[in-house]
């Protein structure tokens, strides 16, 4: 299972293998079979096995990557945040282990003054399976107020590597705390689909937006509301310490962050969601998170807690209503299957030796594997209250 000592102590792409067994054809039965099993030795309690294989695709020394994906064909994209970080590009392609700015070194070298034209700071992208790359960008280098004009959504074509469509954010669903994380699609829904996409405000503060991909209009749901917000008694520990945000001259402040992880369910009817700052796992209906027809009281009313899946940065879901999450405070990741009372609990717990810390897209069903990136935010300057450890420190 472990990576070597000197791979697991940096940044990385990891593509965690499913077990070699003999089960059902395909990625999602190599992945399901073993947590129907635990379901039928171990009841409804949560249990714990180490499965399958680890294996470092990438690896980056320098600017720390946060969102991955591999697209139809098995091109596989990062991006890089502006975090303080010396980042020339914030979106890449990895080819033969090798980072690219891409589409473009120009669109990535990121300019207040066309804020709508190039990547400011890039969060998530998304292959959708359609021959399309999609690409979030905050606009809030540093966790700054967003670049007014900045926060948008980009399909580019790859087939050609050329931007084909850009949706700018409306300003009514971007205030100066906003920080759109992470995002999910369906394009089952109108004429062109819908975009489902959270708000991890460092405020603690969030919401999910829902945006019209034919119209660009969008609105913003449960603002406020606790499953979209930071639990203020949620106390996270990673590698023995708590992780806050440490200033250099030693002041501290809690660590914050509001919804994040989003994953929808197969049938696109349940959306998926948590906090980065809880540990707790929330749902809601598309259909009536879509409706601005539906008051805000009675949406809550139907949001639902499906229970403790342990604190993670991304969700991934796969074609059997299965959930996958990282698990920060104990360097795992985790699988949740459907249940019918509609709780989730973790079955499977497979250790990586390090932070698997946001579970990406999950890739093509002929890989049988599922991609995710290896952040270690607790090295970085803003929880650290000092510059990052380098690679030979944490050897």
């Amino acid at each position: 299972m472990g990576l070597p000592k000197k791979l697991l102590s940096i940044k990385g792409i990891l593509y965690m293998h499913p077990s070699k067994r003999s089960f059902l054809p395909g990625l999602i039965a190599l992945m399901i079979a073993p947590i129907v099993a635990l379901a039928q030795s171990h009841g409804d309690l949560p249990s714990a096995q180490a499965i399958g294989s680890i294996e470092a695709v990438a690896t980056f020394h320098d600017a720390m990557p946060t969102g991955v994906t591999v697209s139809e064909n098995g091109r596989i994209f990062v991006n890089f945040p502006r975090w303080g970080d010396d980042v020339p590009f914030t979106v890449a392609e990895v080819r033969d282990g090798r980072s690219f700015a891409y589409p473009d070194a120009a669109v990535n070298r990121g300019d207040v003054a066309r804020p709508g034209e190039t990547f400011l700071s890039v969060q998530s992208v998304v292959a959708d399976g359609r021959g399309r790359l999609w690409i979030l960008d905050t606009a809030a280098p540093n966790f700054s107020a967003p670049v007014r004009g900045g926060a948008k959504l980009v399909a580019i074509d790859l087939a050609s590597n050329r931007i084909e469509r850009t949706l700018i954010f409306p300003s009514e669903v971007i205030d100066a705390t906003t920080y759109v994380n992470d995002m999910r699609f369906d394009f089952r829904v109108g004429k062109q689909g819908v975009a489902y996409v959270t708000d991890s405000s460092p405020t603690g503060t969030g919401g999910i937006i829902v945006l019209d991909l034919d119209s660009g209009k969008a609105i913003k749901r449960l603002v406020g509301h606790h499953s979209t917000s930071a639990d203020r008694a949620f106390v996270p520990i990673v590698e023995g310490q708590q992780l806050m945000n440490r200033a250099p001259d030693g002041a501290t402040a809690p660590f914050t962050i509001a919804s994040d992880g989003i994953a929808l369910s197969p049938d696109g009817e349940t959306l998926y969601y948590s906090p980065l700052s809880s540990r707790r796992l929330y749902s809601v209906p598309t259909r009536l998170l879509r409706d601005a027809t539906i008051s805000e009281a009675s949406l809550a009313s139907a949001v639902g807690d499906l229970g403790d899946k342990g604190a993670s940065d991304g969700l991934e879901s796969d074609a059997l209503g299965n959930l996958y999450a990282g698990d920060y405070e104990h360097n795992a990741s985790t699988a949740a299957p459907p249940q019918a009372s509609g709780r989730r609990s973790p079955r499977i717990h497979a250790s990586s030796g390090r932070i698997l810390y946001r579970l990406g897209r999950m890739a093509s069903c002929t890989s049988r594997r599922i991609s995710c990136t290896v952040k270690q935010p607790s090295t970085q300057a803003r929880t650290k209250g000092a510059s990052p450890m380098s690679c030979s420190e944490r050897a």
